[in-house]
């Protein structure tokens, strides 16, 4: 499978005034977003269709994408979600046994705008220096002081609500075709999803450990959860920061005792300031597969996927009554806790791992047996 390509000359325009020249790639036009890298070599077709990175202008810094295509095994959720795609170099020729589209038609399809031929190791150094920042991609003909101006009037993602625009707009069942996986050793469990941006991946893993799954809009009050008598509660991962969710903070506060819970990434912050934690936004964020963790209860080090610009504060953790079980190993910041009155516990990275490592798997066993154990 190869493409035909006809180069049309592409910008990345951040914040700071820097300029990037490239070609153009997928749908042609212009796309804002905050520009964050991830340091995958693999997985970019998950990466995009996670919806953690709504208002995102993704930068890939392994230098060659596209060389396996896309498939229809791999979404990670109804279409992509990123607001625009950064590489190095294009692969126009696609080699895989189930690759059905190239990268190029797939962006094209979903008229997601992105950039190739672009230094990212310029790019990602810049980034790790200042700080993520708001860019934009366009093929316009405006001046690149038009574009700067333009770029300027848009607001950040700090203190905006993200979730509205990726969450589903009414409960469903979840319902997988062909699972392979699962533990047959396990009674089906019932748990209700908070749905702040889930991967289907995530949906995968639950069910093939034995859970039976009803997904709820991220605004779903407690009392609607309550209602449908689920065994335990998952709170998933998704866009932006936490603090403005007060509606979902309020709603997992009131689940506190009444049932076990488990949190993954904004699911993990919200939980944290549902338990009166703060939260803060990183310099630049994590995102990548192969981020080390170290498990504060067995001291063995997990190999991690990440997705999040925002975190719990380590230093506003009670630790009278929350034990704090992961660390980040690069840079100190706080990983994972679970509450010593209470079933709930959470981590900020992804133990679904797509893509990444399968280390952090344990978690969703964990979660089982505190729902067992809560109603035992």
């Amino acid at each position: 499978m190869t493409e035909n390509l006809i180069s049309m000359i592409s910008r990345l325009i951040l914040a700071d005034g820097t300029i990037y020249l490239g070609d153009s790639l997928g749908n042609p036009g212009e796309t804002v977003g905050e520009v964050v890298f991830n340091t995958a070599m693999t997985g970019y077709q998950e990466i995009l269709t996670d919806p953690s990175y709504y208002g995102q202008l993704i930068t890939m810094t392994y230098p060659q994408i596209g060389n396996y295509g896309v498939n229809k095994y791999d979404f990670e959720s109804r279409k992509i979600f990123a607001s625009g795609f950064i590489i190095r170099e294009y692969s126009p020729m696609v080699s895989h046994w189930q690759a059905d589209k190239s990268l190029e038609e797939y962006l094209k399809h979903y008229n997601v705008t992105g950039i190739s031929e672009i230094d990212t190791r310029s790019l990602a150094r810049r980034i790790r220096k200042k700080g993520a920042q708001m860019g934009m991609i366009s093929t316009s003909d405006d001046s690149n002081e038009e574009l700067i101006a333009k770029l300027r009037n848009f607001p950040t993602l700090v203190g905006r609500d993200l979730i509205r625009d990726v969450f589903t707009v009414k409960p469903y069942t979840w319902r997988i075709k062909d699972s392979t996986e699962i533990d047959s050793n396990n009674d089906k469990l019932k748990v209700a999803v908070y749905d702040f941006g889930i991967k289907y991946s995530i949906l995968r893993k639950l069910e093939n450990y034995g859970c039976n799954l009803r997904v709820f809009p991220g605004d779903t009050p407690s009392e609607d959860i309550l209602r449908w008598k689920p065994q335990g509660v998952f709170l998933s991962n998704g866009p932006g920061d936490p603090e403005p969710l007060e509606y979902a903070i309020s709603s997992v506060r009131s689940l506190l005792g009444k049932i076990p819970i488990f949190g993954i990434c904004l699911g993990h912050q919200i939980l944290g300031l549902a338990l009166k934690c703060k939260t803060r936004k990183l310099k630049f964020g994590h995102h990548g597969a192969n981020h080390p963790v170290k498990n504060m209860l067995s001291g063995s080090i997990e190999i991690t996927s990440h997705n999040h610009g925002f975190m719990v504060d380590i230093d506003s953790v009670p630790l009278n009554e929350m034990d704090i079980t992961h660390i980040n190993l690069n840079d100190d910041t706080l990983e994972g806790f679970r509450h010593r009155n209470v079933p709930a516990f959470s981590v900020q990275y992804h133990p679904e791992a797509a893509p990444g490592p399968h280390d952090s798997r344990y978690l969703f066993e964990q979660f089982i047996n505190d729902m067992k154990e809560f109603y035992a």
